[in-house]
């Protein structure tokens, strides 16, 4: 069973992430971050879950992309100003689409793909990990 109270408490990062891009985390500093929070949150599901690891860290992703896209539509100005490569494309998509629609398609598509990557990660630690839950974060 999926334990939605662990995947709640870790998509925390993915709020925090969100908020953080949206306002003062630059692009090329943000694709050093996701790899480092991935293996967290891999081994975390792997400590405190019994089963699903991969379809856990790939809600867990899709959890996040929601947060991650309610961030930055919320603070659409100043994540526009500090990532101009991203503006550009969310601008100049081929489908003539508004920045925030293209970027709501975009974040989702990332989300699914990022899901299949934490939900391999998280697959992976729990063939690695031992299953002492060190916190509380389930049920």
């Amino acid at each position: 069973m999926i334990s939605w109270i662990l995947i709640l408490k870790l998509s925390l990062f993915g709020l925090a992430m969100g908020i953080a891009t949206a306002l003062f985390i630059p692009s090329n500093v943000e694709g050093f971050l996701w790899p480092v929070i991935f293996i967290i949150c891999a081994y975390l599901i792997a400590k405190n879950s019994a089963e699903m690891y991969f379809t856990t860290g790939f809600c867990l992703s899709l959890v996040n992309c929601a947060w991650i896209i309610a961030a930055h539509l919320i603070f659409f100005n100043s994540y526009m100003a500090g990532h101009a490569k991203e503006a550009e494309m969310y601008n100049n998509n081929p489908y003539h689409l508004s920045p925030q629609i293209a970027m709501v398609i975009i974040g989702i598509v990332i989300g699914i793909l990022s899901g299949l990557v934490q939900g391999l990660f998280a697959f992976i630690a729990s063939k690695i990990v031992k299953k002492n839950r060190i916190i509380p974060f389930q049920d």
